[in-house]
C-alpha cells in the first residue's frame, strides 16, 4: 500500500506498488483518516509521525498501514477490535508511543 522508492546509481525515484487496487488504497487511507477524529491511538500514532516531521498524507499513510496490520491479526485470531487490549499490549511492549499518548493527556 505505502509507495516504492526506487534507486539507481546515485538517482532515487518513488511509485506506486502496481498490484496494490487503487480504490482498495483509497479506502485504507480515508477510512485511516476519519479514525483520527475518534480512536485515541489512532489520533496519538498520527500526533507522533507529524511531530517526526512528516507530511499530513505521509502520516495518514502510515496509519493507514498501521490499521491494516491490527485488522489483520485480528482477522486471524478471530477477535474483535479493542482499543483498551491494543493500548495495554503496546504498555507492555514498552512502546514510545504509549509515552507520547500520556505526555500529550
Amino acid at each position: 500500500m505505502a509507495p516504492v522508492t526506487a534507486r539507481s546509481g546515485k538517482k532515487s525515484w518513488g511509485h506506486w506498488r502496481l498490484q496494490c487496487p487503487q480504490f482498495l488504497r483509497h479506502t485504507c487511507v480515508a477510512w485511516a483518516a476519519e479514525s483520527i477524529r475518534h480512536a485515541f491511538g489512532a489520533q496519538g500514532y498520527y500526533q507522533q509521525q507529524r511531530d517526526k516531521g512528516k507530511a499530513h498524507q505521509a502520516a495518514v499513510r502510515a496509519l493507514a498501514c498501521t490499521w491494516i496490520r491490527i485488522l489483520s491479526r485480528c482477522w486471524q485470531e478471530r477477535t474483535l477490535y479493542d482499543e483498551s487490549v491494543s493500548l495495554q499490549a503496546l504498555h507492555r511492549r514498552g512502546s514510545s508511543l504509549i509515552h507520547h499518548l500520556a505526555k500529550t493527556s
